[in-house]
């Protein structure tokens, strides 16, 4: 079910509230440009500055909208396990097809602690779960065991792997096998992970170039050269764009390129702040080499 490009939706504000009009088109938007699934509420859509109503309510707007037309697969990730089991609930009851949920952060659980974290949320949902493991935010990496053990439980799925290390896909295959999914969280590494056996990717770039991006992904799984080909081609001209969205820290980048595209505004959350002027040039730089922008 989870698989290609699936977009780490960016959540659109005006006056600091949620701008429910721009997040609709937003989800239409992608709909209409091959998106395979999308993930409301995760750390690119400011999750962390999102309070309970409006996480909820971009789950639910997103699942009502997508009319179960592709998957959706809501971000219900915190550090604290009973509000993860809180915000899974309700997505499960929205009629959410799977959850996002990030590794504690701050705390610092061990690998075991990690285990009865994923193991409780498991234990309290009936839908499918993609661990989400990137050390770089969380300061905790996940280890292949500790996976491997949550794989035996009935609702844990699959893994969205933002550690950059394509050796952790290699390893994960070889101890888990084929039917654990494996995302990446790594614009970068998209073709790539795909080639060494990964089925697809949460994606930030998505937001802005979801046909380029779902193409690249639906090529790159393909067993025709001239297809595998194409893959790689659209991928080397995503590579600046990848870049240039991470110069700063996501989702600043990515708003703003949205805005120079009309679909919502840039306007985002503190302590995020808006990109400086450097910045804003090489993501028009980036949307005129990919042809997004004239």
């Amino acid at each position: 079910m989870f698989k290609g490009s699936n977009v780490a939706l960016i959540t659109p504000f005006k006056n600091n509230k949620l701008d429910e009009e721009s997040y609709i088109k937003l989800i239409h938007f992608h709909m209409e440009n091959g998106t395979n699934g999308l993930v409301p509420a995760g750390t690119t859509g400011e999750s962390p500055t999102l309070n309970h109503d409006e996480h909820q309510r971009v789950i639910d707007l997103c699942i009502r909208e997508c009319k179960g037309k592709i998957p959706v697969i809501a971000g219900t990730g915190s550090n604290s396990t009973e509000e993860a089991i809180s915000l899974t609930s309700h997505a499960e009851k929205a009629g959410a097809n799977g959850a996002l949920i990030v590794t504690p952060y701050y705390n610092k659980p061990t690998q075991e602690g990690l285990y009865q974290h994923y193991k409780a949320i498991n234990d309290s949902v009936g839908i499918p779960i993609i661990i989400y493991n990137i050390p770089s935010r969380c300061v905790i990496d996940m280890s292949v065991d500790t996976m491997a053990r949550l794989f035996e439980l009935k609702n844990i799925a699959g893994v969205k792997d933002a550690t950059g290390d394509l050796n952790r896909l290699d390893e994960t295959i070889k101890k888990l096998g084929p039917e654990f999914i494996q995302l990446t969280g790594e614009d970068g590494l998209a073709y790539k992970f795909n080639k060494r056996g990964g089925v697809g990717i949460i994606s930030v770039t998505a937001n802005i170039a979801p046909k380029l991006c779902s193409d690249m992904q639906k090529y790159s799984k393909s067993d025709s050269d001239n297809e595998l080909k194409e893959a790689e081609r659209i991928d080397q001209i995503l590579q600046p764009l990848h870049k240039s969205l991470f110069i700063e820290s996501n989702p600043a980048p990515v708003k703003y390129a949205a805005k120079l595209l009309g679909l919502c505004d840039d306007e985002i959350r503190l302590p995020l702040v808006k990109i400086k002027k450097e910045t804003e040039a090489e993501v028009k730089k980036a949307l005129s080499s990919a042809k997004l922008i004239s």
